[in-house]
């Protein structure tokens, strides 16, 4: 069941700030408060939902399609296009998601490694 009062329900109804990068209808991304990388945003849906498979399964193809152009656009505005980048969406108790609302973490501006740490 989904937590109306998780960090990110409170970001979107701006009770917490956040230092945004964008917001279009179907996303708003921002910077992360713990950057894991010299860039390190996060970029949420603005409709109410728990994870990826949540989304796949409810969300309208109209959120669907916002939310990756909302991607793409943190992405250019970012500029991380040239060097590359990555793209993280924990899911579950074994992903390790820790908010319970959808969100895509964007990293780059360095080299970030290995994709599990051995």
């Amino acid at each position: 069941m989904y937590d109306t009062n998780n960090i990110f329900a409170r970001i979107l109804r701006g009770e917490i700030p956040c230092k945004k990068i964008a917001r279009g209808d179907y996303f708003l991304s921002f910077n992360d408060i713990n950057p894991k990388a010299n860039v390190h945003a996060q970029v949420i849906p603005t409709g109410h939902y728990l994870n990826a498979h949540d989304f796949a399964q409810n969300a309208s193809p109209e959120e669907q399609v916002g939310f990756l152009q909302g991607i793409n656009e943190t992405i250019n505005i970012l500029n991380l296009k040239e060097n590359g980048y990555r793209l993280i969406m924990n899911t579950g108790i074994n992903g390790r998601q820790e908010v319970q609302h959808l969100h895509m973490h964007i990293l780059g501006g360095n080299d970030i490694g290995p994709m599990i740490a051995k």
